[in-house]
């Protein structure tokens, strides 16, 4: 296995976090340095990344960026060759940390690597996929065999990305115009239009426990749909114009009203939210409404 010494740094952002990041920190190597960007956590979150890894770069944001700008402020300020983008509620290993690093060694083409990734049962998860605008192309993968090997394909796990800091650097990091989602979806756009290939490496396992780092409230519920349409929209006017983003926000739009008018009639409250937030937030797309947050930042 190659030596990792002085060549990668982990990262995470945080957004009270205290329910996962326990077993994330356990489950790192302790040589391997560390950066936590903290999005304006009310919890534990950081006294528990000071108890368990006291080494840690902590970089605090005063209000949340969300995910891509998060992990911007941290990027900036990465200086290894590679680093492994890693969310709060995963578990990694040192093999397979090893093996995404003797992945990039052997494809000199490529700049961005993700592991095979398991669920808190152990299932698969979907790992890796083609671009989204073809996705409806394959339908469901149930049956699907996994891999003996490497694979190049157009989209990995936003759960954990292995990366070149060369390459991110090259297509200046996450689109600092998404707040929550697709982000990933754009960055591996990106990193094909830029001519570098994405490997899929299932040698490589971690763990995806999932869920618990935000409390499933009425306004978390709110912000999590109406930003993914948001960025849905900015993402298809990005990358197929804005004909086509108006397009699908026409077929979208009065499809969620009359989905969340029908779930209050039947007194089904948060699926109607659900569909309320997805309807205003294309409509805040189509608007001109931005939908990132700036601020300052601190560290320690």
């Amino acid at each position: 296995m190659p030596s990792v010494d002085g060549r990668l740094t982990i990262i995470t952002v945080t957004h009270n976090s205290s329910v996962v990041i326990g077993p994330m920190l356990e489950s790192l190597p302790a040589d391997v340095p560390l950066v936590v960007v903290d999005n304006a956590s009310k919890d534990e979150t950081l006294s528990i990344v000071g108890e368990l890894r006291p080494d840690a770069r902590i970089l605090r944001n005063s209000i949340g960026l969300g995910y891509g700008n998060g992990m911007n402020v941290g990027l900036q300020t990465i200086t290894t060759e590679f680093v492994l983008l890693t969310n709060p509620d995963t578990l990694l290993s040192e093999d397979a940390i090893h093996v995404l690093i003797e992945t990039a060694d052997t494809y000199a083409e490529a700049g961005l690597f993700g592991p095979l990734v398991l669920d808190s049962s152990g299932s698969i998860e979907v790992s890796y996929d083609v671009e989204l605008h073809r996705r409806d192309e394959f339908g469901k993968r149930d049956s699907e065999r996994l891999p003996e090997g490497p694979v190049c394909d157009e989209s990995l796990s936003g759960a954990e990305i292995g990366a070149l800091m060369q390459c991110l650097q090259e297509i200046g990091f996450f689109d600092p115009a998404c707040f929550l989602y697709f982000e990933d979806e754009d960055m591996f756009m990106q990193m094909r239009q830029n001519q570098y290939s994405l490997i899929f490496e299932p040698r490589a396992v971690i763990s995806h426990v999932g869920g618990g780092s935000i409390p499933a409230t009425a306004a978390y519920h709110w912000e999590k749909f109406w930003h993914m349409s948001w960025s849905r929209l900015y993402y298809e006017k990005k990358y197929r114009g804005l004909f086509s983003a108006v397009l699908l926000s026409v077929i979208d739009i009065p499809k969620f009203a009359l989905k969340a008018m029908g779930y209050c009639l039947i007194l089904k409250p948060k699926k109607a939210r659900r569909d309320a937030a997805r309807c205003f937030g294309m409509m805040a797309y189509l608007i001109g409404k931005s939908a990132s947050h700036s601020t300052g930042v601190r560290e320690g």
